[in-house]
């Protein structure tokens, strides 16, 4: 979820954050903001970027989802990896599946 203040984008939070910051840290939820335990710098895409472009940014961070920003720096949109496999074309379907694995590896090692 992408988190705005001033009307500019200042970070992101994920349930993975609520989880590892709050909840294992013992927080009560009810007393957290969302700047206490969001990801700390913005990772995000240009609106007239390629979804090429997009995901290797994706794969780069370790992230599934981006802010979409125009040339002011105005959030338009999101995108994830599922919109990715949505809508990109086969060519890039082998880094998305290469992400996919990294992730499932991640999960299996955590487990």
């Amino acid at each position: 979820m992408p988190i705005g203040e001033n009307d500019r984008l200042v970070g992101m939070i994920t349930d993975r954050d609520i989880t590892c910051r709050g909840v294992a840290a013992g927080e009560r939820l009810d007393a957290l903001t969302c700047r206490a335990v969001m990801s700390p710098g913005i990772f995000f895409c240009f609106e007239d970027q390629t979804l090429e472009q997009a995901l290797g940014q994706m794969q780069e961070r370790q992230v599934h989802h981006l802010p979409v920003l125009n040339r002011q720096k105005r959030m338009t949109g999101l995108i994830s990896l599922g919109d990715i496999a949505l809508k990109g074309e086969s060519s890039i379907l082998a880094p998305l599946a290469k992400i996919a694995a990294r992730d499932a590896e991640r999960h299996l090692q955590a487990a």
